[in-house]
């Protein structure tokens, strides 16, 4: 794992963390450790072997190792559940009109789906630890509620004003179309990553799921 993908990944709201180079190390061996492990089951003295460290290196930057957890968990929940912090996903979704209720749901899926491909250790992290970890679940909801939810709510409004959408809370309405594409997302890359997909077939069949469930 390079250090350029460190940096992109903790590049948060266009503020990049500065990293040491034995953080960046650090960092890089606890993604690996606790994606293939768990956070429960790994040492900090294999991350320090790992990263070639000390282990009183890493509570240097780290006081405990819950603290090393959330400087991985943090910023990568904000780039997959928050794609406001991705300038493209900015383009491609909140700062254009669609033609259709299908062609949003296409290009935020595909935008989504292409951050989970390069970042498949951080969503295993990320779902392993959440049950466990009061913290990651308020990063989420803070998250998703701050950055996400008020976008996504005024775009509903405005196709359900059009009469393209079913008149449902809006709340429900975002789950009916959140739910099955993280569902999508964590089987393709998580629960079953070596099966023969069709991705491309398999996205059209998500939006044409999702669009009969919600469609005026």
């Amino acid at each position: 794992m390079q250090e350029s993908y460190l940096r992109e990944l903790l590049k948060v709201d266009e503020q990049e963390i500065r990293l040491t180079e034995k953080q960046a190390n650090i960092l890089a061996a606890a993604i690996e450790i606790f994606a293939e492990k768990g956070y429960a089951a790994t040492a900090t003295s294999e991350i320090a072997k790992r990263a070639g460290v000390a282990e009183g290196t890493i509570f240097r930057h780290y006081p405990a190792k819950k603290d090393l957890l959330l400087a991985i968990v943090k910023p990568g929940v904000l780039k997959l559940a928050v794609p406001v912090f991705a300038s493209n996903m900015v383009e491609n979704i909140f700062n254009r009109e669609f033609h259709g209720i299908d062609e949003l749901l296409r290009t935020f899926i595909y935008n989504r789906l292409d951050f989970a491909r390069q970042n498949v250790a951080i969503l295993r992290i990320v779902l392993q630890e959440f049950a466990f970890h009061p913290e990651i679940k308020m990063i989420i909801e803070e998250s998703f509620l701050e950055q996400v939810y008020p976008r996504i709510k005024q775009t509903v409004i405005g196709f359900q004003e059009a009469g393209l959408l079913k008149e449902m809370p809006i709340k429900t309405m975002v789950r009916c179309i959140v739910s099955p594409i993280l569902g999508f997302i964590v089987t393709r890359f998580l629960l079953n990553p070596d099966a023969e997909w069709d991705e491309a077939q398999e996205v059209e069949h998500l939006i044409d799921f999702i669009l009969k469930g919600i469609e005026a």
